[in-house]
C-alpha cells in the first residue's frame, strides 16, 4: 500500500525550494559581467548595456576581446582569445564582436587568430565558432600533437546563425546570411544568401535583379505601426473568436492595423465594464 503523503511534512521541502531559486536568481543577477560590473574580467572594451549572463563559460584572453553595446552573451558561453591563457596577443584585438550580437547559450568563439563577428547578429544556442583547426599532415603523429592550422573568421552584420552550427577557420560570411540549424560553414558564404547542410551550401539567394531564388514560400510579416500602443496589443490578445472574424472582415473592407487595434482596445475595455457590471461580480 502507498504511503499517506503527509500535506504538512512538504513545507520545509516547499521553502527549502523557495530558498534555492532565490538564491539562484540572486546569484544569477550579481553574478552576470557588465561594463559596470566586470568582477575580475578586464575586457579590451565592453559596450553600454552589454551583458554577460551567470553562469560563464571559458573566458580567457580578455584584453584581446572588444565586445560592442546592447549585446546578449547566454549563460555557459565561451569566449576566447589565443590559444591558452597569460599569452601576450600584441597591440591588437584577436575577438571582435560588434553592437547588439546575440550568443545564445553555450556557443563558443575561439578567436586564436582574428575573428570577427559583425553587428546585429544572433545565434541560436550551442554555435561553434573557430579560427583554429586540427592538423592531420603526419599521419605517424596523434593528431592532437600535431600543430593546428589557424585562418581569420569573418561574419557580416546581420546575420541569423542557427542552433548547433559550425563556423571553421577561413569562413567569411557574408551581411544578412541565414545559417540553417545544424550547418557546417567554410570558405566563402555570399551576402544575402540561406546556407545549409554539411558542408554547407546556398539554397536560397537574393539579389536585387531577381529577389528570392527561389522564391519564398511565405508572405513576409506585415510590421506593426509605429503608433500602436502596448495597451492596443494586449487588447488585441484578449478578444474571442467572434471579435477576430469580425475585425478580419472590417479589414477587408479597408480598415488598416492601427483602427483594428483601436476598435480591439474599446472592445476589451467595454467588456471589462460590462463584466464588472454582472451579479456577482
Amino acid at each position: 500500500m502507498p504511503k499517506r503523503k503527509n500535506t504538512f511534512s512538504s513545507w520545509p521541502r516547499r521553502l527549502a525550494q523557495r530558498a534555492v531559486h532565490a538564491g539562484w536568481a540572486w546569484a544569477q543577477r550579481t553574478g552576470s559581467v557588465t561594463a559596470e560590473h566586470p568582477g575580475r574580467f578586464r575586457f579590451g572594451a565592453m559596450g553600454t548595456g552589454t551583458r554577460l549572463a551567470f553562469p560563464l563559460g571559458t573566458v580567457f584572453g580578455e584584453p584581446w576581446i572588444r565586445i560592442g553595446s546592447h549585446c546578449i552573451v547566454g549563460e555557459q558561453v565561451t569566449l576566447t582569445a589565443g590559444l591558452m591563457p597569460g599569452l601576450d596577443l600584441g597591440a591588437e584585438p584577436i575577438l571582435r564582436i560588434g553592437d547588439g550580437v546575440v550568443l545564445g547559450r553555450g556557443s563558443h568563439v575561439i578567436a586564436d587568430t582574428t575573428v570577427t563577428i559583425g553587428s546585429d547578429c544572433y545565434f541560436g544556442p550551442y554555435v561553434y565558432v573557430t579560427s583554429t583547426n586540427h592538423s592531420y599532415d603526419d599521419p605517424h603523429e596523434p593528431i592532437g600533437r600535431q600543430w593546428p592550422r589557424m585562418e581569420p573568421v569573418e561574419i557580416g552584420p546581420g546575420c541569423w546563425i542557427g542552433t548547433g552550427a559550425v563556423i571553421l577557420p577561413g569562413a567569411r560570411v557574408g551581411r544578412n546570411v541565414v545559417v540553417a540549424a545544424g550547418a557546417v560553414v567554410r570558405g566563402e558564404v555570399p551576402d544575402h544568401s540561406v546556407v545549409a547542410g554539411a558542408p554547407a551550401r546556398v539554397v536560397r539567394r537574393w539579389t536585387p535583379d531577381e529577389g528570392w531564388q527561389p522564391p519564398l514560400r511565405t508572405p513576409p510579416p506585415v510590421p506593426l505601426p509605429d503608433d500602436v500602443t502596448p495597451d492596443q496589443l494586449r487588447a488585441l490578445s484578449r478578444l474571442d473568436e467572434e471579435s477576430v472574424a469580425r475585425l478580419a472582415e472590417l479589414d477587408e473592407a479597408g480598415l488598416d492595423a492601427h483602427g483594428a487595434a483601436r476598435l480591439a482596445e474599446r472592445d476589451a475595455h467595454g467588456a471589462a465594464r460590462l463584466a464588472e457590471m454582472e451579479p456577482g461580480a
